[in-house]
């Protein structure tokens, strides 16, 4: 853990302190993974991570509060989607290399913060504008590198230049979003990862480009 971590009340916690704070936020997040956001209570979270429900609030003043540190961390990591996007080609076999990558990519981060996906979906569905941005942040990340590259693509003359960038870029970027929190869902329907996969890049690719992919 690098830089300052502070408590509630203002102080500059040691590297013990640091240790005991992360403890606590791996306990809530394997929590999450297995209850009901609401009901997840402090001192659950504080006897899994072998200290006080005292301690917890040395750090968090609720569990929504842990919980939006826990989001944070989430969505840092989700900017980072956008490196998939960005600088890539979406022409010729490159285009289909990068239409696969960028499934693949958000599909495997969906499903390693399924838990808290799932609780920041509810927030922000709930009108809560703290979850609400920590939702965009991450979706728009990818949003924006797309809108670039179609763009780049009209300027070229190789996408039709009345398409409007953003509302395609953001039209794919949802229906992935919508797509990874459904994966199981796909299972029960008899659809297995290695078919949904292909099929996602190939309306992925289309959408950016208006054309089949070259395989």
């Amino acid at each position: 853990m690098t830089g300052q971590v502070r408590t509630v009340d203002g102080r500059v916690a040691g590297r013990r302190g640091q240790a005991t704070r992360q403890k606590l936020l791996d306990c809530l997040s394997e929590m999450l993974s297995s209850s009901p956001y609401r009901d997840v209570k402090v001192i659950d979270v504080a006897r899994k991570a072998g200290t006080s429900p005292a301690t917890f609030y040395q750090y968090f003043p609720d569990v929504e509060g842990a919980v939006l540190e826990i989001a944070d961390g989430m969505a840092k990591e989700g900017a980072e989607l956008t490196d998939l996007v960005a600088g890539r080609s979406w022409v010729g076999k490159s285009g289909w290399a990068t239409a696969e990558e960028l499934v693949d990519g958000f599909l495997s981060f969906w499903r390693r913060n399924d838990a808290i996906l799932r609780v920041v979906d509810l927030g922000a569905a709930e009108g809560d504008k703290r979850f609400y941005k920590i939702r965009m942040k991450i979706l728009n990340a990818v949003t924006n590198s797309l809108t670039e590259s179609i763009e780049d693509l009209q300027s070229r003359n190789k996408v039709d230049k009345e398409v409007s960038a953003a509302a395609m870029a953001g039209s794919i970027v949802a229906m992935l979003a919508a797509v990874a929190g459904h994966q199981k869902g796909f299972q029960s329907w008899g659809v297995k990862q290695a078919e949904l996969k292909p099929n996602l890049a190939l309306l992925v690719h289309f959408g950016v480009t208006g054309k089949k992919p070259t395989k």
